[in-house]
């Protein structure tokens, strides 16, 4: 693939992310490992799926780039694509490469099928990447560089994959050298590469072992990132405790450096011990989020796929950090696994219902391309998309129709639990049956009454009452229907002209807080003068705050408090006592 460059060499690194506020990892560190190059000059674009093509194509004509590296992801590999069919067009000159997990398997049909395609760097990037710009600036031939994948007149060759990379200290700080936007919402970072366990269904499975960057280097960046105050940093690495002396250090070093930033981890709850939770307990409020994997509670599920899990260690070690500490829970269910049916799903389902995690994710298996879950599901066969997500359509146990169900589930999952606004509403639907099994009831009406799933927030308050009403005798109507109402209360102002049909008897509806306790409220609250503050007062036959259920009748006042630059601040008073 002769290249000739008389002049420096420009080189754009882009990509396309699922929303705006994610900032890329992958690019910085391939910039910052190819940026020593001499003779070359590197730029950084990043955009997302969501805006125009054309738009896109524009703006990536006008860096009028010699090469341009795409990182491709299941996300973005369709419109990626296309971009670089448009751009050669545009600009036949230009060396069109391709990077990242969804571009690294399959090389030959991808370049076979999108002729546009000249090269394809497989695997980990910054080596790889730096051999291929030295080899273009210099008109050497790329064919026999480790990683690599390309054209060669009308064959396809792809080299032998290159070996991981050993001291990931020698890659260079992107962050120090300030390649990495950090003004976004959602910062990236890792501390390791690799993975200790093996699972099917993952990527991080086909490397062995793990490789972790030098405390040194990590306090160095963890430094950088906490001085600039990122919003939140989340870490990548695939599990973060893997080695736990080591996670305690890097805890404790956040934890007396930081200023503000919140950070995501995703770790494996069962190799917690007693020191890591004895540091956890120190952590504040709304700083730590810890992403747990469960993924099945099925054993012998979890088996068959490679996964090793003590669950026992690791329900109880979750159920202590809910106890224990304040950090964030996060639980991971992937649905479809080998050997697990629906009934199964709700059975784990359940079992994650009952740590009473912050959030609970639930997703249909995706088999990806390059990982051993494929030919697991082709040996057992699994029906699945062709692509990109590569989403299960069928399996051995379960049907299309179970399948939909549960991404039905899922959603509600997210309306319903993770929003955090039916908490006391879902506590009380509980005591009816469990948890999973009023989801999947809830999915069934939704279904068979064609309910969009995008409906303002007083609406899906609607639904959910009415769902209550097919499934919960008499005696236990007032219960959810004041549970309901105690909810909405919480989540926005119960404007008369539209409360939702379950609000029966209303008696007073305030727009301003009651004479004679406005100085005592907000001097007790500290409520700015600029700040906007309407009330509701409402007779519950449950005191909800205090302690559910309780047979008797209590007037709450419920705050609205709102100023300029700050979100909606709910704030509950029970009347007649003293702040």
């Amino acid at each position: 693939m002769p290249i000739r460059y008389n002049s420096a060499m420009k080189v754009l690194l882009t990509t396309l992310h699922a929303k705006y506020v994610h900032a890329s990892l992958a690019l910085p560190y391939l910039a910052a490992a190819c940026g020593e190059i001499n003779g070359i000059g590197i730029s950084i674009r990043e955009f997302t799926i969501n805006e125009p093509a054309d738009g896109v194509l524009h703006q990536l004509v006008a860096e009028k780039a010699d090469v341009v590296l795409f990182s491709c992801y299941i996300w973005n590999i369709g419109q990626t694509l296309k971009l670089a069919a448009d751009l050669k067009l545009v600009q036949p000159e230009t060396c069109i490469v391709l990077g990242g997990p969804e571009a690294s398997h399959g090389v030959f049909e991808l370049l076979d099928h999108h002729p546009a395609v000249d090269c394809i760097v497989r695997g980990e990037g910054e080596a790889s990447c730096r051999q291929l710009l030295e080899a273009l600036l210099s008109d050497h031939p790329i064919e026999d560089i480790d990683g690599i994948a390309c054209r060669t007149g009308a064959d396809i060759i792809a080299a032998p994959e290159r070996a991981p990379i050993a001291c990931l200290d020698s890659i260079p700080s992107p962050f120090a050298a300030g390649l990495a936007d950090l003004k976004k919402p959602l910062v990236y970072y890792e501390t390791s590469r690799g993975c200790p366990f093996s699972c099917a269904f993952c990527m991080s499975s086909l490397e062995r072992g793990v490789r972790s960057f030098s405390m040194e280097r990590i306090r160095s960046d963890l430094g950088i990132l906490m001085a600039k105050e990122v919003k939140t940093v989340k870490l990548v690495d695939r599990t973060f405790n893997y080695d736990v002396s080591r996670a305690n250090e890097i805890w404790d070093y956040i934890l007396h450096n930081n200023r503000g930033s919140r950070f995501h981890f995703e770790i494996a709850a069962d190799l917690l011990t007693e020191e890591n939770l004895a540091l956890l307990a120190k952590v504040p409020q709304d700083t730590f989020r810890f992403e747990i994997g469960i993924q099945s509670k099925d054993t012998e599920t979890l088996e068959r796929v490679g996964r090793s899990s003590d669950l026992d260690k690791l329900f109880i070690n979750v159920a202590r950090l809910r106890q224990e500490t304040q950090v964030t829970i996060h639980l991971d269910l992937v649905a479809g696994l080998p050997g697990e049916d629906y009934q199964g799903f709700l059975r784990s389902l359940q079992g994650l219902c009952e740590l009473s995690p912050h959030h609970i994710q639930v997703e249909p298996l995706k088999v990806l391309k390059g990982a051993p879950m494929r030919k697991i599901a082709d040996s057992e066969g699994y029906a699945y998309s062709a692509a990109p997500p590569y989403k299960i359509l069928r399996t051995p146990w379960l049907t299309y129709g179970d399948i939909c169900r549960i991404e039905l589930i899922s959603r509600l999952v997210d309306l319903l639990y993770n929003s955090g606004r039916f908490g006391t509403s879902l506590s009380v639907l509980a005591e009816h049956a469990p948890l999973a099994d009023i989801f999947h009831a809830a999915a069934h009406y939704w279904e068979e009454q064609d309910i969009p799933m995008h409906t303002p927030l007083s609406g899906l308050f609607e639904n959910l009452w009415h769902f209550a009403e097919t499934i919960l005798t008499s005696s236990r109507i007032e219960k959810i229907r004041e549970s309901l109402c105690y909810d909405f209360c919480l989540a926005e102002y119960p404007a008369a002209s539209r409360l939702p049909s379950f609000f029966t008897g209303i008696e007073t509806v305030n727009s301003a807080v009651p004479r004679g306790r406005t100085g005592e409220i907000i001097r007790h609250l500290g409520i700015a003068e600029d700040s906007k503050v309407r009330s509701f007062r409402w007779s519950f036959k449950e005191d909800f705050r205090i302690e559910p259920h309780l047979p008797h009748r209590v007037d709450l006042l419920f705050l609205y408090i709102s100023a300029p630059g700050q979100g909606l601040r709910v704030q509950v008073l029970e009347e007649g006592k003293p702040l």
